[in-house]
């Protein structure tokens, strides 16, 4: 990265009027899974003088398991899902009045968002969790974020947090992501090597080329590691967000525009938000076979999908679902949101919609997924 390039990040940080800071279960929690009040309250001072510098802040906070684990007298995080959930019950009520008790010292308030994953595949839904993650902010209020795993289950879930700050990064139109993790920025290998170098800058794709990106974090008290922090730096940089990735304890040095960790520089152009919604934020409910020809149309010529190009469904979904477009290989070449059902298509695939028409009606002179509904892969 040369002088006009950390000039630059520097001015992208510093102009940011909305940041989404993201922090992980290994940056707040020792390692026999409680809460560390001198992290965690790091990381409020860090966060408090960025809204005392009058830019509004999310925190997307994991660390509700890690907390319950201690309460609960359990050694290590549990692997079935009920005691996962149980675990999070109790840290979740820990972890939000700790936050509470730490930003009290600055005057500042804060409010509890869980979301789930339909929070943000369903367009009304997610339409709703915006209008209210904008009314705490207008309202002065720091919006602390979880994933809701007392109630998500294994199929449904975001996965990891990392992920869940790049969707609410983009969903409010944020000026700036920062990660946190136990790893103060991207290498090109293994950072516990002496070989290894930091990577100050990723411009795109190409500058990630041949990066080796490792797993969970070292303490094993989160769920992601290095390669969901990318994935999401990924998400958030694509929509129009520059990231941030670097270790908790720069934390403010991150907030202030210091050149630490490592920079993913935004798009150029924001994608239209329903679609970039559509390719980062739902999960397929199933698969729809296409031919050449139907392949052809809607990767090259960007039409809509219609049942003549179908040969073969996979799964079981309803109308305004979300479904994976296939090609005769097998490989997703787009998504996009079904008008039927799953279990009225075997009779309508192959058949054009005049045909269809004139034998099943005029509701069935449609195309089974809009060309506005569908998103490329």
């Amino acid at each position: 990265m040369d002088g006009a390039e950390r000039h630059a990040r520097a001015a992208a940080v510093a102009a940011a009027r909305c940041v989404v800071v993201k922090v992980g279960s290994s940056s707040l929690t020792t390692r026999a899974g409680g809460l560390d009040p001198a992290r965690l309250d790091a990381l409020v001072d860090a966060l408090a003088a960025r809204r005392a510098a009058g830019s509004d802040v999310i925190l997307v906070s994991s660390g509700a398991i890690a907390a319950g684990l201690a309460p609960l007298g359990l050694a290590r995080r549990p692997r079935d899902l009920a005691t996962q959930q149980a675990a999070a019950s109790v840290g979740q009520v820990a972890l939000t009045h700790r936050y509470a008790n730490s930003f009290g010292r600055y005057g500042q308030r804060v409010g509890q968002v869980l979301l789930t994953v339909d929070e943000v595949i369903r367009r009304s839904r997610y339409r709703n969790a915006l209008r209210t993650l904008h009314r705490l902010l207008d309202l002065g209020v720091l919006p602390i974020v979880n994933e809701n795993d007392t109630v998500a289950t294994e199929e449904i879930r975001f996965g990891d947090n990392d992920r869940l700050a790049a969707l609410v990064a983009a969903l409010v139109r944020a000026d700036l992501l920062v990660l946190l993790s136990d790893v103060d920025a991207l290498y090109d290998g293994d950072p516990r090597r002496p070989d290894a170098h930091r990577v100050e800058l990723v411009r795109g794709p190409d500058d990630l080329a041949g990066i080796e990106i490792g797993g969970a974090g070292r303490a094993g008290l989160g769920t992601g590691g290095m390669a969901t922090k990318v994935d999401a730096a990924r998400i958030a940089s694509g929509s129009g967000v520059p990231v941030v990735l670097t270790g908790a304890p720069l934390a403010a040095a991150a907030l202030t525009g210091e050149p630490v960790g490592t920079f993913f520089a935004a798009a150029a152009r924001r994608p239209r938000q329903r679609l970039f919604w559509l390719a980062h934020a739902t999960t397929p409910r199933g698969r729809l076979h296409l031919d050449a020809g139907a392949v052809a149309a809607v990767v090259e010529r960007r039409l809509s999908l219609l049942p003549a190009g179908v040969h073969a469904v996979e799964g079981t979904f309803t109308a305004g679902d979300p479904v994976d477009l296939v090609d005769e290989s097998g490989r997703p070449v787009a998504r996009g949101l079904v008008n039927y059902d799953a279990a009225e298509l075997p009779r309508l695939l192959g058949r054009s919609t005049r045909e269809l028409a004139a034998e099943l009606g005029t509701s069935y002179e449609r195309e089974l997924i809009h060309r506005d509904d569908l998103v490329l892969l």
